[in-house]
């Protein structure tokens, strides 16, 4: 750590000149990006007659690239300069955006144009995740990690509190016309672009670049599966991404086929999920090491009632009332996850192993938004968010069950005062001399802890 960086506070990483530059010109560009997707939400509707199966499609196009070309972002991110890759991937996502604005607002766009533009969108973000991802460890460093990846959800969460009611109004204003979010997302990339450009290199943390070879993306996949406790959170991103994270769909259609609201009521039903979000992430600058496994597991069964309450609300005003302890519980798991896995990941690997977990949990979404959004469609929008709860209550208490089987984990249960927790009972430690042995063939000092584990 730099001399003059303090470890402690909320907003120690903004101390850091290089992350101050990223974050300021990260909140002006995803304010942009959440005035496009809720004005492509509202865009899709328009165009298909509010159905919820096209809604839930042109979610999984712009995420089904994920799939296929996210390990190799992370394979270019360990390998190559990541801000210079970073300039041009948000250069190409501004392009994209500016086209769909030009469509628009010449009366020339058409449904089949709005999926083919989600889909290259997503071939763009695929790899610009995972590089994103890493790039923030080179920013701040590994002491300064878990408040960064905290204070990127909170900016993510406040560009989500301000970018959708910015949508509703601007499509509000513009008669049901569109094109003018589109448009704004298109010059938001530039600024993130000028910050890219006026870093000082020399201050980056930067990893030894990894030498071009075969077998990379192997390497990658063996090392996450040699550590189990990657393994878990995985998973758990898997589900909860797949069946759990589909609130850009299921609020769209809560507030259009439920409520009868309008697309600046959609807005606002959008910001208060993200100012529970944007709590949430507040709440996990405080945090300055690695998360438990416990944590993520109750976390995930928080969410999923919390997910599930939102879909037996009976109006829209208790409704949005709801949607905020979502949103806080949903970015609570969410930045525990990422920072357990960035950290628990080696600096040379960190990049293809980002790039997994940003398959796992953003590759479920082109089978999970499409399916919500059917059964929305066909059974009402409130079931997606109980089925969607009730899933991901099944994977915390599945998880808790790996858990307590690996780690020989009880749950206590309290009345008074009501409480609900996991102790993990020690492990049974071998006579000294076999113990020593074991270290010995393992290639450490006898005594010496193996961090991580």
């Amino acid at each position: 750590m730099s001399a003059g960086t303090s470890s402690t506070g909320a907003f120690r990483s903004l101390r850091v000149r290089n992350y101050r530059v990223y974050a300021s010109a990260n909140l002006v560009s995803l304010t942009g990006t959440w005035v496009q997707r809720i004005g492509q939400d509202w865009l899709v509707l328009q165009l298909s007659g509010g159905s919820g199966v096209a809604l839930g499609l042109v979610t999984a196009l712009q995420f089904a690239p994920t799939l296929l070309l996210s390990m190799y972002g992370g394979v270019l991110a360990d390998r190559y300069d990541k801000r210079r890759m970073l300039i041009a991937t948000q250069g190409l996502m501004g392009l994209l955006a500016l086209v769909l604005a030009v469509l628009v607002a010449t009366d020339a766009v058409a449904l089949w144009h709005v999926f083919a533009l989600a889909g290259s969108l997503g071939a763009v973000a695929a790899v610009d995740a995972p590089v994103r991802q890493a790039f923030v460890s080179e920013l701040v460093g590994p002491e300064l990690l878990t408040n960064a990846v905290s204070l990127n959800s909170s900016i993510f969460n406040g560009a989500r509190l301000v970018g959708p009611s910015l949508a509703g109004l601007l499509i509000g204003a513009s008669g049901g016309d569109t094109a003018p979010a589109f448009a704004l997302n298109a010059a938001s990339f530039a600024c993130t672009i000028a910050a890219l450009a006026v870093m000082r290199p020399e201050e980056l943390r930067r990893s030894t670049p990894v030498a071009r070879a075969r077998g990379q993306l192997r390497a990658g996949l063996a090392y996450t599966w040699a550590h189990p406790d990657l393994v878990l959170a995985m998973a758990l991103a898997f589900v909860i991404g797949t069946f759990a994270f589909n609130y850009q769909v299921t609020i769209a259609l809560m507030a259009r086929e439920v409520f009868g609201l309008g697309a600046q009521a959609f807005g606002l039903l959008s910001t208060c999920f993200a100012v529970g979000s944007l709590s949430g992430a507040l709440l996990s600058t405080r945090r300055s090491a690695r998360p438990r496994q416990r944590f993520l597991v109750v976390s995930v069964v928080v969410f999923g009632l919390l997910t599930i309450a939102c879909g037996l609300m009976p109006g829209h005003v208790s409704f949005a009332v709801v949607l905020v302890p979502a949103g806080a519980a949903a970015l609570v798991f969410s930045v525990a996850n990422n920072s357990f896995v960035q950290l628990g990941a080696d600096p040379s690997m960190r990049g293809r192993v980002m790039a997994l977990y940003f398959v796992c949990f953003m590759g479920g979404t082109p089978l999970g938004a499409p399916l919500i959004g059917w059964v929305a469609e066909h059974l009402g929008a409130p079931w997606g968010f109980v089925i969607g709860g009730s899933i991901a209550v099944l994977a915390g208490l599945v998880a808790a069950a790996w858990l307590a089987r690996r780690h020989r984990v009880r749950l206590e249960a309290g009345l008074a005062p009501p409480r609900l927790r996991m102790r993990i009972a020690p492990r049974a430690v071998p006579p000294v001399p076999v113990r020593a042995a074991a270290e010995a063939a393992a290639g450490q000092a006898p005594g010496q802890q193996v961090a991580g584990r």
